[in-house]
């Protein structure tokens, strides 16, 4: 994997020290394994006495930083988020654009009826009524596909992140790396298990300091974009299911105001998406930087 270090990942070339031979081999036993800090046994050397930048203190500090060690299996690889992030953000963005959609439907739908019941439906017209009713039908079928294809290259982003977060410390992460995929299947539990999972990939994906020491990132914007996104999805269910059950004008006019409630709180949740989703994967490349080896 090949990406820029600017994005915050390195090569796995320059990770097996492809770039300068030499400088890896020092830190090679006689088996040609890499050798970890003598005292914490987690991170590489980077002195004469064996100790890693940690254990070093001052001395550590000032030494340049190993290649990380290369991991051979094919499970223990990382593998950029950055496209897929960019495809969900895109997406995000346009499922913001059908909601907004929606809500001019809704308010064209509301002022309808709203005039028509001030004078006792006397005004109604029912070719008017006929095309704001297939306009508001369009904007929601528009908004059922680019739900669909969202979620779709939103699971395999989240998949994607998982399986890094599995490199970074595999120790963080509570539930296997096919429950970043199943966990939205499971009906009801799909309201938490996701959440549970985002949160191990959070931490394991954590800024540090650049001398490797761990530093706390707020969790602030996991826990926006999931609450956002509950309340968000059930509020839609409950308003479309009063929709479908209007009747008469009134009711109709009072069910197109809880889905312009709806389609708007969609809207909020589209936009703590894309800062969960920025965040996350911005995250990841900086713990990357920092090589494949769990931090303490």
């Amino acid at each position: 994997m090949d990406i820029t270090v600017g994005r915050g990942y390195i090569p796995l070339a320059a990770r097996s020290g492809g770039g300068d031979a030499r400088s890896c081999e020092r830190f090679r036993t006689l088996g040609g394994h890499f050798m970890l800090c003598s005292t914490c046994r987690i991170r590489p050397p980077v002195t004469a006495e064996g100790l890693c930048i940690l254990c070093a203190g001052p001395v550590g500090a000032s030494a340049p930083m190993p290649a990380a060690p290369f991991f051979a299996s094919p499970q223990q690889q990382l593998r950029s988020p950055d496209g897929l992030a960019k495809a969900v953000v895109i997406l995000l963005v346009v499922a913001a654009a059908a909601d907004l959609l929606a809500v001019l439907a809704g308010l064209n739908i509301r002022s309808l009826l709203g005039d028509a019941l001030d004078n006792g439906l006397a005004t109604l017209d029912d070719a008017e009524a006929d095309r704001a009713d297939n306009l508001y039908a369009a904007s929601g079928v528009l908004q059922l596909l680019v739900m669909l294809a969202t979620f779709v290259v939103f699971i395999l982003w989240f998949r994607r992140v998982r399986l890094n977060a599995e490199v970074f410390d595999a120790s963080m992460q509570q539930m296997k790396p096919g429950w970043a995929v199943g966990a939205w299947f499971v009906p009801v539990a799909n309201l938490w298990l996701p959440r549970r999972i985002a949160g191990g990939i959070w931490t394991a994906s954590a800024q540090t300091h650049t001398d490797g020491s761990w530093r706390t990132v707020s969790v602030a914007p996991v826990n926006l974009w999931w609450g956002a996104w509950v309340c968000s999805s059930l509020f839609s269910r409950y308003a479309s299911q009063q929709y479908m059950k209007a009747e008469e004008a009134q009711e109709v006019m009072d069910a197109a105001g809880r889905m312009l409630a709806a389609d708007a709180f969609g809207i909020v949740a589209a936009v703590f998406a894309i800062l969960f989703v920025r965040k996350l994967t911005r995250m990841q490349g900086e713990r990357a930087a920092l090589g494949m080896y769990p931090l303490s």
